[in-house]
């Protein structure tokens, strides 16, 4: 199975003024083709520091894959720096001069003399012509190894990679398998917890499990290759089965599914509605609702019947009432009251909840970064709901 590299150029992505998504997007592509990815880097726009990451990649794998840098200005020097870490030079190819031009005539514009430095590629290098854009992209081959290089904007780089690049590989290198993962999410438990309770697991080597920690929340990634998708999926259920066994509740879903719509989807499975009061997370909770509603529909949505953000809260031992108050006023069976106060050396997390046999009143110290005590908080609070 042959491995590839990422490059990302752009000096815009190295200095965090934009979001690199092309990475995430190739690295899933990759992934489904049953390539292995082991690095990804991102480097500025100097032809010199390009070509050097370039041989470093090729002394590692067989694929590297760049995007960016194919553009018409100065700052584009992607073909040269290419060029110069396969020892060749640039030459000009009239077939894309003509497709550029035929590009601008069909938008009714005219091409500048600059846009001509898109029709060089490097030498010996296979021509990949782009319908969605003006800056073809190319392939250089050395021996069984492939550099590939495509646009930086992503409407163009991922049809060229999905209609071109990945057929490329599949011929050059008879791929026929794939990698195929899927994540389970927890709540309410630690990264150590959930590592003690599994640790055997995650030395397996064929599946993989992983764990990703966030702020409330721990991930359980399992990563299968196989030589066919049915087979990988056979794999990943044996060991999700054993996970799911070992963790039980803590597991509160899967891959896209979010705490907040297990929160909603259990409070429309107990024909309940829900009021929520927050008192300094800056809707956090409230926001994480209201988008869910949106995305599940209705008749889900009505799970959530509306939420109050206050900024008058003295005092923890309010917020009962508080909410108890607009549970009433809205007459609906749940409430839910979120707050975070500052204390000397962390954040004090205060939750209030109502439902139609009890009302409790939570308090969790939060010792971690204060930036992330609202994220923490409305995990816990959401968390609340689901286990209802």
């Amino acid at each position: 199975m042959p491995s590839a590299e990422i490059i990302t150029i752009g000096t815009e992505i190295l200095l965090g003024e934009i979001v690199d998504t092309n990475a995430r997007y190739i690295a899933r592509r990759l992934r489904d083709v049953g390539v292995d990815l082991y690095r990804k880097t991102t480097v500025g726009d100097n032809v010199q520091r390009i070509a050097q990451v370039i041989q470093q990649a090729l002394e590692r794998c067989e694929i590297v894959i760049t995007t960016g840098g194919l553009g018409p200005t100065v700052d584009d020097p992607t073909r040269e720096a290419v060029a110069r870490a396969m020892g060749v030079e640039v030459e000009f190819h009239p077939e894309l001069w003509d497709q550029i031009q035929a590009r601008f005539r069909r938008f009714g514009r005219f091409p500048t003399e600059n846009n001509k430095q898109q029709a060089f590629i490097p030498q010996g290098a296979i021509a990949i012509e782009n319908p969605v854009g003006t800056a073809p992209a190319f392939i250089v081959e050395r021996g069984q190894q492939s550099v590939i290089s495509l646009p930086g904007v992503p409407r163009e780089m991922e049809y060229l990679l999905d209609n071109a690049v990945l057929p490329y590989l599949r011929r050059r290198y008879h791929l026929t398998g794939t990698i195929k993962a899927r994540v389970l999410h927890t709540a309410g438990v630690g990264e150590s917890q959930i590592d003690d309770l599994i640790a055997d697991l995650e030395r397996l080597s064929n599946p993989t499990v992983g764990l990703a920690a966030h702020s409330g929340q721990v991930d359980v990634r399992i990563t299968a290759k196989a030589d066919s998708e049915a087979i990988a999926d056979q794999m990943i259920a044996n060991v999700e089965a054993e996970l799911r066994k070992r963790l039980g509740k803590m597991i509160y879903g899967v891959d896209q599914e979010t705490l907040e719509e297990t929160a909603l989807s259990n409070l429309f499975n107990h024909n309940w509605r829900l009021v929520v009061i927050e008192y300094n997370l800056g809707g956090a909770v409230i926001n994480r609702l209201s988008q869910a509603a949106q995305r599940l529909g209705e008749p889900t949505a009505k799970a959530f019947d509306c939420g109050e953000v206050i900024t008058d809260l003295s005092a923890a031992q309010e917020l009962p009432s508080r909410v108890a108050t607009l549970r009433q006023k809205r007459g609906v069976e749940i409430g839910l009251g979120i707050a975070v106060f500052p204390a000397p050396d962390r954040q004090e997390v205060h939750l209030a909840l109502i439902t139609p046999d009890r009302e409790q009143l939570i308090a969790r110290p939060y010792g971690g970064p204060p930036e992330y005590a609202s994220r923490w908080a409305a995990h816990h609070a959401l968390d609340l709901l689901r286990q209802l």
